[in-house]
């Protein structure tokens, strides 16, 4: 365990410790945050690739007294260094998307175009490749005994993560916070497409014996049939229908009571941060009006740990970068929130 004696936990950040300026090292950490600088497919706004360093500047500015979770720090959080190796394949491969995505939004069929077939498959073999290396760093820390967060990048980074857990536990659940169903399969033709990462992981992971999504806002007919035809295994808590229970009468508490009963012993949290409010994470990529505000996902995260249930793993993707730095400061909140509730479930 790191010596935490000559630690001054009311001064500044240090930029020289780690992630919001805690003296530990991945060794004493309790949590182990890998950053995921992936947004390869995203399909509107870019930018998230570079959240997980920016939101790494940002909590340094966060008090890490937490009126909830006292002292929880102290078990250890930290962050490792993002792979600028991979943050130059995100770049390049970004770029083949980006004319791929505006080649066939113009009507055009890429069978007639052997440029553009090229270039599909190059951005489908980089997101297996993607995979590929975050089941591998996961796996790594899971086997040390590590608990782990994933920190994106776009929403399909968390794919590799869930697949190493799925060899650690026989079955889990899934909270998803979002504005998207991400339902969808191989949207604009990319098979692990941010809006395609739930879809993927229902039909390949099948450890996840339940979804409930929270916070769903903007979502496709298809994607709406699917949730009904999963007998079960997803749960939607659509924001119109949590609005419509709030402006009846009926409290936040009990609606946050009503989805974390849908949920297993062992919970997952897949948090886009496009479910909040969009005046919280306005350069998000896809930012949809309504969601939440930040107190209401707080609660509902903590009615979920108060429950008795233990959170086995957590992802935060799509936080984008602003040049007053508001989307990271909410994003590095949010992870502190995160890593808190994660050490204290367990």
């Amino acid at each position: 365990m790191a010596d935490l004696s000559l630690f001054d936990h009311n001064a500044a950040g240090n930029p020289n410790n780690n992630i919001f300026g805690l003296p530990f090292t991945e060794d004493d950490a309790s949590l182990v945050l890998v950053p995921v600088p992936w947004e390869v497919t995203v399909s509107y706004k870019a930018g998230t690739a570079r959240a997980p360093e920016r939101m790494f500047k940002s909590g340094l500015q966060i008090d890490i007294f937490d009126e909830d979770m006292r002292d929880v720090w102290k078990k250890g959080f930290y962050m490792r260094e993002a792979d600028k190796k991979i943050l130059l394949k995100s770049d390049y491969l970004r770029k083949e998307a980006e004319l791929y995505i505006n080649y066939i939004s113009q009507g055009e069929n890429i069978s007639n175009n052997k440029f553009m077939c090229k270039t599909l498959k190059e951005v489908n073999e980089g997101s297996m490749f993607l995979n590929k290396w975050v089941f591998d760093q996961t796996s790594e820390l899971l086997e040390k005994g590590k608990l782990v967060g994933i920190v994106g990048g776009d929403h399909s980074t968390a794919l590799g993560f869930l697949k190493a857990l799925a060899e650690n536990h026989s079955s889990f659940g899934i909270l998803q916070i979002d504005a998207h169903c991400d339902l969808r399969e191989a949207y604009e033709g990319f098979t692990h497409s941010h809006a395609s990462i739930m879809y993927n992981v229902l039909k390949e992971i099948p450890q996840v014996t339940k979804v409930v999504q929270t916070g769903i806002r903007d979502f496709s007919d298809g994607e709406f049939q699917y949730i009904n035809k999963s007998e079960g295994r997803i749960s939607a808590f659509t924001s119109k229908q949590i609005r419509e229970r709030i402006y009846c009468g009926e409290t936040w508490n009990r609606i946050a009571e009503d989805i974390v009963s849908e949920l297993p012993e062992k919970v997952y949290v897949s948090f886009d941060i496009d479910g909040l409010d969009q005046k919280l994470c306005p350069y998000t990529g896809t930012p949809v009006p309504g969601g939440f505000e930040f107190d209401e996902i707080n609660f509902l995260l903590k009615k979920l740990i108060s429950s008795g249930k233990k959170l086995i793993g957590f992802d935060l993707s799509e936080t984008g970068i602003s040049s007053n730095e508001w989307d990271e400061n909410v994003g590095a909140r949010v992870l502190f929130k995160l890593c808190h509730f994660m050490v204290a479930s367990n």
